[in-house]
């Protein structure tokens, strides 16, 4: 017989081969770092110029970032932020080479999110997180998800549940207890109405004098910021439900709508949520503050099975909430019923010469119609390899195979990246 020693047990076997994978991939402080790009990346895959242009521009102007030249003096190597210092300084038959962003808007939220485990969630987020900041974009990442792949990938490992999604959540709780408590106070009406009580419990984490800026953590990539997760911020589908019993009125699937109501507008470009395999009070705080859904799927049956029950279940679920709360809604700058500026489904590990996958695709296209992005993500041996060692395919070191093989790789997520920004810009302007 087995009991929770022998899961504990088994846990710590695993977490010694977790930190010898970190000492392979890490710095040896065991602390992710980014790599440098080289000229040749940065001119023809980066900002889409030729080569020999790029080396004249820096000719012409010696005060432009020089980056790190090899001993050989062939190849110049660049940080992210020398690469986004020449973006802002340099043109190109002058046109600026920033990415485009609409006036007056705040950062767009998109949430990757789907039922089935494996779909390829946490992969689709990094990599476009990462190809945003490539493309010259300020990106904040939530982890929604307790198993914190994204976390771990972005070289977050040692987070405390305080600072994840459940305190922002429990967080909002006591705000929002406050809030309700103080309007009955000063009832129109002159009679005082009977305040919400909280336990001493919730009120003595101190979570309510955090602020906005400490949930959020750096990363090695400059431009992108994280509010991680970790698998003891598990239980906040049990400590949710128990917050809600003890505030029936509080509106907990807003929570994180609310907390990103408070950053500044200009704070980041874009917003991206990696959402847990089910529907529950994460999931529906990602889906709730989003202004886009993206649902990956894996090319088989059973995946189109599930991301069927999905939609569906998230159809009941945000109809539910739309009549459960009437007229009485404090949701921050979003309203009933939740609607989005768009929804797309993008089909993932995609293999061109499977006639099964290519079936798939078209019984996609065919169910799903304009909402099925026209380019999948091809499963190749670089995405296996990059998945091996928490990274990405923009992250790993073209020259640790043969660069075909990298490339073909990297024109997938390209591809997917170029089609997800634009539908983000066709949606900014709704939000």
């Amino acid at each position: 017989m087995y009991d929770h020693t022998e899961l504990a047990r088994l846990q710590a076997q695993s977490l010694k081969m977790q930190g010898w994978i970190r000492q392979q991939t890490f710095s040896p402080e065991n602390r992710k770092t980014l790599r440098r790009f080289s000229s040749w990346e940065v001119a023809e895959l980066i900002f889409r110029i030729n080569q020999s242009t790029f080396r004249g521009r820096l000719a012409a102007d010696p005060s432009l970032p020089g980056g790190e030249v090899e001993e050989d003096g062939r190849q110049r190597w660049y940080s992210l932020d020398e690469i986004n210092e020449l973006r802002r300084r340099m043109k190109i038959n002058r046109k600026s080479l920033m990415p485009p962003r609409p006036a007056g808007k705040r950062a767009f939220r998109a949430a990757v999110a789907n039922f089935k485990g494996g779909a390829g969630k946490s992969t689709v987020a990094l990599h476009l997180a990462h190809a945003a900041a490539l493309d010259g974009y300020r990106v904040l990442l939530v982890d929604f998800d307790p198993q914190a792949t994204l976390s771990h990938s972005m070289g977050l490992t040692d987070v405390a549940e305080d600072y994840t999604v459940w305190g922002i959540m429990a967080r909002d709780l006591i705000k929002e207890t406050d809030r309700m408590n103080a309007a009955a106070t000063g009832a129109a009406s002159g009679t005082a109405l009977p305040q919400r009580k909280l336990p001493a419990s919730i009120r003595d984490m101190g979570l309510d004098e955090l602020r906005h800026g400490d949930f959020i953590k750096t990363t090695a990539w400059s431009t992108i910021d994280i509010i991680p997760s970790c698998a003891n911020a598990a239980f906040v589908e049990f400590a949710s439900a128990q917050y809600r019993h003890l505030n029936p009125e509080w509106t907990f699937f807003a929570a994180v709508s609310r907390y990103l109501d408070g950053l500044g507008d200009d704070d980041y470009d874009l917003i991206l949520f990696d959402c847990p395999p089910a529907i529950g009070y994460q999931s529906m705080n990602a889906v709730f503050a989003a202004d886009m859904l993206y649902i990956p799927s894996g090319p088989g049956y059973w995946e189109y099975d599930s991301t069927t029950s999905f939609i569906g279940q998230l159809s009941e679920a945000l109809e539910d909430l739309s009549h459960g709360f009437g007229e009485s809604f404090p949701a921050g700058k979003v309203a009933l019923p939740k609607s989005f500026a768009d929804i797309r489904f993008l089909m993932t590990r995609y293999e061109p010469g499977n006639d099964l996958h290519r079936a798939m695709l078209e019984a996609f296209r065919k169910v799903f119609g304009d909402h099925v992005t026209e380019h999948p993500i091809e499963m190749t041996r670089a995405v296996e390899q990059s998945g091996r060692f928490l990274s990405s395919v923009y992250e790993i070191d073209y020259r640790s195979m043969t660069r075909e093989t990298w490339r073909r790789a990297r024109a997938s997520f390209d591809r997917a990246y170029e089609e997800f920004k634009g539908n983000v810009i066709a949606a900014w302007d709704k939000v």
